[in-house]
């Protein structure tokens, strides 16, 4: 297990689709045990393969209290509810920056586990926006997208000067 380079805001590779994962084999697992620790190092609750420069569908999120990471593979919402919510959301990629973001309040997701299985589940809350929001990312769409242009245009000033202090 490593802790990986995180890439940075605007990096291209954050607005480009992920592929799919074809062969779940020990490099996923590998990718997936990097991701987690990268996520704790962060620290975050929640990672894509895209955050470290690999353009491949994995998800790692892991909430307060869980034991285990939730991870992952291929996820794709097949149902969301007509509810919305607005929960704050930031970014790994991004960090130190943050604003609210408007979501739906459940969804159901499909993806396969490390185990190679298929699973389906419905997450409501956090757990529910942690999902949206990381497979916007797998498909290139940064969190920062979902905010109108003013917002937008107001962090990515305040996430440079953020940038050009730490320099």
């Amino acid at each position: 297990m490593a802790v990986r380079p995180i890439i940075r805001f605007p990096d291209p590779r954050l607005r480009q689709k992920a592929e799919p994962i074809l062969d779940i084999d020990e490099e996923v697992r590998a990718l997936a045990e990097d991701l987690t620790e990268t996520m704790h190092a962060a620290p975050g609750i929640g990672i894509t393969a895209p955050h470290v420069g690999v353009l491949r569908q994995l998800v790692v999120i892991q909430l307060g209290g869980e034991a285990l990471p939730h991870i992952s593979i291929n996820p794709e919402i097949v149902w969301s509810s007509p509810e919305r919510i607005r929960h704050m959301e930031g970014s790994v990629s991004m960090p130190g920056v943050n604003d609210e973001v408007e979501r739906h309040a459940r969804v159901r997701v499909r993806y396969r586990g490390l185990d190679g299985m298929e699973h389906e589940e419905e997450a409501e809350g956090l757990m529910a926006v942690c999902f949206q929001h990381e497979i916007d990312q797998l498909d290139g769409i940064f969190w920062i997208d979902r905010l109108s242009k003013l917002k937008r245009d107001r962090l990515i000033k305040r996430f440079d000067k953020l940038q050009r202090a730490k320099a």
